[in-house]
């Protein structure tokens, strides 16, 4: 099969990935071959590609991809031959330790990563565990469906962690592939929403899509925030976008990688704002954000690559030039 390789981890201008004729995957027992036909480029791809996460090498990256089940392991249940469904970035927990045994599966010590520890979606077929793919929405084709199963599913957690209510005034910072999948949450439950994002394209489709404002980081929307979100994995974001909190709210950083947070006045924190991680995502977020994008319905603004320029594609994300999502079509 097809498949974009990282033998090596490189800067994206470098172009690292180099396409590949690899064995056609066969499942094991309780896992499915998919036969991908779109695979989002997540930034986290990008943190693999360039060595900021950590990966065993070589490794199909792509932990956002869709498809019809090709062939099914034996042991597997409640799937059949040609199910449109995807895999998202949590390939596989233990299932037995404190954490998965408490509901927080996503802090699993154990866990295993698509396209990290586990062949991704940048190939024509992948293998995953039947009971870490998901159905996809009604009425989606796959490559609407892939960025919502990775850049959807992490950014409802944070919302979710952010704590804000409906009708409740959100910071955004940063509009990426996830961002611009959170809005459509936050204003399907009436919230306002505030974006900030050094891209003026960025901000024209934040606008577009519903948001109140959208301005740069230092400049100033002219409310406070009661909850905030930083998409973007730059560390000077957090002491912003705590100065645009008020009384009581809490910011949810979205970044498995991101620069040093520099020092800030304890003032920031003080009246009792909160500042939390955001760390994978359960079964539970992800079923519940796709039965959410499926009745509102969530949409994604994508850009798309043929496979053979998936390290264009990542340069692109890295540059901050896709207006979205990216997304390989996989033919």
């Amino acid at each position: 099969m097809k498949a974009m390789l990282l033998e090596r981890v490189a800067p994206a201008e470098e172009m690292p990935l180099v396409s590949s004729r690899r064995p056609e995957p066969a499942p094991a027992a309780g896992e499915v071959t998919i036969l991908v036909e779109a695979c989002g480029v997540c930034r986290t791809d990008l943190h693999i590609l360039e060595g900021e996460v950590s990966a065993r090498l070589p490794v199909i990256l792509g932990h956002q991809a869709a498809g019809k089940i090709a062939a099914l392991g034996s042991g597997v249940g409640g799937f059949a031959m040609d199910d449109s469904v995807g895999v998202g970035w949590v390939a596989s927990t233990c299932g037995v330790c404190r954490f998965c045994r408490s509901g927080r599966e996503n802090l699993c010590e154990k866990a295993a990563f698509t396209g990290r520890d586990r062949d991704g979606g940048y190939a024509e077929k992948t293998v995953a565990r039947a009971e870490w793919i998901y159905r996809l929405p009604a009425g989606f084709s796959a490559r609407e469906a892939a960025p919502l199963l990775c850049a959807g599913i992490i950014g409802y957690r944070s919302l979710r962690l952010s704590g804000i209510r409906p009708g409740g005034r959100l910071g955004l910072f940063g509009f990426g592939a996830s961002a611009h999948l959170a809005i459509q949450a936050a204003l399907h439950w009436r919230c306002e929403v505030f974006v900030f994002t050094r891209e003026e394209h960025h901000r024209r489709l934040a606008v577009e899509m519903g948001a109140a404002w959208a301005g740069g980081g230092e400049e100033d929307p002219g409310a406070t925030l009661d909850a905030a979100v930083t998409f973007a994995p730059a560390g000077e974001l957090v002491p912003i976008a705590l100065s645009r909190l008020d009384r009581g709210g809490a910011l949810a950083i979205n970044a498995i990688h991101m620069s040093p947070i520099p020092s800030f006045p304890y003032e920031l924190l003080y009246g009792e704002r909160r500042v939390v991680g955001v760390t994978n995502y359960t079964r539970r977020d992800a079923e519940e954000f796709l039965d959410l994008a499926a009745r509102i319905p969530i949409r994604a603004q994508t850009e798309i690559f043929p496979l053979e320029k998936a390290n264009e594609a990542l340069l692109r994300v890295k540059r901050g030039e896709v207006r979205g999502a990216a997304v390989l079509e996989i033919r």
